[in-house]
C-alpha cells in the first residue's frame, strides 16, 4: 500500500512536537526519509549525524504543535 508522504510528514512532525523538550528538542527515532523531508522543508535541523536528537525550528515547533493539537488534543468529557 502507498501512503501519502505529506500526511506521514505531518504525523511525525506532530509527534516530534508533542514529545519535544527544552523548547524544541526531540528524539529522532523516525524513518530517515521522513526526517530528511522535514529538514528539506525547514521544519527541523539536519537529522544526519551521531546525535540522538534534533531541534525543531521555530516554524516546525509551531506547526507541529498545531497539528498535534488537531490530531491528539483532548476531547471534552462526554464527547465520545
Amino acid at each position: 500500500m502507498k501512503y501519502d508522504d505529506s500526511r506521514i510528514d505531518d504525523a511525525v512532525l506532530a509527534l516530534l512536537a508533542a514529545f519535544s523538550f527544552d523548547d524544541g528538542r526531540a528524539w529522532k527515532g523516525f524513518d530517515f526519509d521522513v526526517m530528511n523531508r522535514l529538514h528539506a522543508q525547514g521544519l527541523i535541523d539536519d537529522p544526519r549525524g551521531k546525535a540522538k536528537s534534533i531541534w525543531l525550528t521555530p516554524e516546525g515547533l509551531e506547526r507541529g504543535r498545531s497539528i498535534a493539537e488537531r490530531m491528539f488534543g483532548a476531547r471534552p468529557k462526554g464527547d465520545g
